[in-house]
């Protein structure tokens, strides 16, 4: 038998005021697309800002639908608007917020299983990471290096 430590680092901030100032941009950013989403069952909003290498900002929000299995997340939105509108872009970093509508949501919130897996896929495409930044309601964010830090053990091509 052999053991395996898998270990994720996560960075911080007690404020946004110690994020750099572009990183401070795309969390205003995410929060524009989260006051833009459609959330009228779970009241769970979430926007997603990301910056691509030309210092292109992409914005998703959720987008939920009486049929939850068909909701698509903010953080896949902003995937997807990257991927079409700007394929030559790699994309450097991702910006979470989240807000529940009849709740605190005192802690950031990580992306779901299949944005990680979405965001993993990603990197692995551009054969470079994605910092992640994540907010919910206060003022600390958690720092990321990348989406594999959050699916060490994710499927990709190499299985295929």
């Amino acid at each position: 038998m052999r053991l395996r430590k898998l270990e994720t680092n996560i960075r911080i901030y007690d404020s946004v005021d110690e994020l750099s100032a572009a990183d401070q941009t795309l969390l205003q950013s995410a929060g524009q697309a989260m006051d833009l989403a459609y959330a009228p069952y779970s009241n769970f909003k979430v926007g997603a800002a990301a910056q691509l290498s030309n210092g292109t900002i992409v914005q998703g929000a959720n987008q939920e639908n009486a049929a939850y299995p068909m909701c698509l997340c903010a953080e896949r939105v902003a995937l997807g608007n990257a991927s079409l509108n700007y394929p030559e872009q790699k994309l450097e970093v991702i910006a979470i917020r989240v807000r529940n509508e009849n709740k605190a949501v005192p802690e950031p919130a990580a992306p779901c299983g299949s944005c990680r897996q979405a965001i993993s896929e990603m990197e692995d495409r551009q054969q470079q990471p994605i910092r992640i930044l994540m907010q919910g309601d206060d003022s600390t964010v958690y720092e990321v290096e990348s989406g594999q830090a959050l699916l060490p053990l994710g499927f990709n091509r190499d299985f295929l």
